[in-house]
């Protein structure tokens, strides 16, 4: 747990972040990219903003976000189908002003 300021649903913030499905399977990481990703809140799948809301600056958490609040009945990708769980290991490095 970090001790640092939490972001609103309309910040910029950069993050590290792994991703996998519900099998382990990766399917995005910016931990293997090597760079963290800054991005805001409003412009990602609802479970973001929802998770990252409730993380203070400098804390590591790991999230599970349902299907609904990641891409819903549609699948997105080869590794992510439809009515996908996602898990997400997030590393919140700062709000990006």
């Amino acid at each position: 747990e970090g001790n640092g300021p939490k972001p609103t649903e309309t910040d910029k913030v950069k993050v590290d972040y792994h991703g996998t499905n519900i099998y382990g399977e990766v399917f995005d990481s910016s931990v293997e990219s090597g760079e963290p990703i800054t991005f805001e809140l409003n412009r990602v799948i609802k479970g973001w903003p929802e998770g990252l809301q409730l993380m203070p600056v400098g804390s590591k958490y790991i999230f599970y976000i349902p299907y609904d609040l990641a891409y819903g009945k549609e699948a997105h990708s080869e590794k992510i189908g439809p009515y996908a769980t996602l898990i997400f290991e997030v590393d919140l490095h700062e709000i990006v002003k």
